[in-house]
């Protein structure tokens, strides 16, 4: 249990919203309140932020990443799916899909996402994606306790494709194994690597279908499978979001 200094018993008397953790007093992280009033053994966040993910877990959404013309902030994880993952306070994470899955699917006409209260596995699909009659599932990246979903998507699931990492999240979810399951998921140079594999596989799938791609630095455009319906919607999805084809009919 962390000491109980006089400026920490200060702190203690503040609105809990206002007050900073310790991390962000020794100034290696951006404002992030205290939500175990000063008891860090208690805390997720500083247990990992100990055991080497101090860098990781510092988010700065303004520091974006771009791996042949896919987009991931830094400080952002990344799941296998292509769902993203941005660690918030406590154990409470932020969720949603990536730009490369976006842009291979296209604009999307609806994204469902579980109820609050639902239950997540990790792995497991648990939203859908509705792009004219066709569906897709994206598994969640995180176990854990769905505490809200974006209305604005409800409204308009096209934000997603706009705005994947921000007006665009998906839902936020409260972590029930955050230290272990964090660790299946990449970050910085890991998703760098992953993305420019997935593009690349992208690009030998095109070359099956059509001629040999045309030198454009090998980035993707904004709607991959609608500028090429006969890479098949089934085969995408089954490739790249790592679902069954069956899960796609699910209701």
């Amino acid at each position: 249990m962390t000491p109980l200094t006089p400026r920490l018993q200060a702190m203690r008397t503040l609105p809990p919203s206002q007050r900073p953790c310790l991390h962000h007093l020794e100034g290696r992280i951006p404002f992030k309140s205290c939500t175990n009033d000063y008891h860090c053994s208690r805390c997720e966040f500083d247990q990992y932020f100990e055991d080497d993910y101090s860098v990781h877990a510092v988010v700065r959404p303004v520091e974006v990443m771009e791996v042949e013309g896919c987009r991931i902030p830094q400080g952002y994880y990344l799941h296998q799916g292509h769902a993203w993952v941005r660690i918030e306070a406590g154990s409470s994470v932020r969720v949603g899909i990536d730009d490369f899955a976006l842009r291979l699917l296209g604009p999307m006409d609806r994204i469902e996402t579980p109820l609050m209260g639902k239950v997540l596995e990790q792995g497991e699909p648990h939203v859908a994606l509705t792009r004219g009659e066709r569906r897709a599932r994206v598994l969640s990246p995180l176990s854990g306790v769905v505490t809200a979903v974006n209305p604005k998507l409800r409204e308009d699931a096209r934000l997603a494709n706009e705005n994947p990492y921000t007006d665009g999240w998906v839902m936020t979810l409260h972590s029930t194994n955050l230290r272990k399951e964090i660790k299946d998921l990449m970050i910085a140079e890991q998703s760098a690597l992953f993305l420019e594999q997935e593009v690349e596989r992208v690009h030998h799938l095109i070359e099956e279908v059509s001629a040999p791609l045309a030198a454009d630095g090998g980035t993707l455009g904004k709607d991959v499978f609608g500028a090429m319906p006969q890479l098949g919607w089934d085969r995408l999805t089954a490739s790249f979001l790592r679902t069954s084809p069956s899960l796609q009919t699910l209701p």
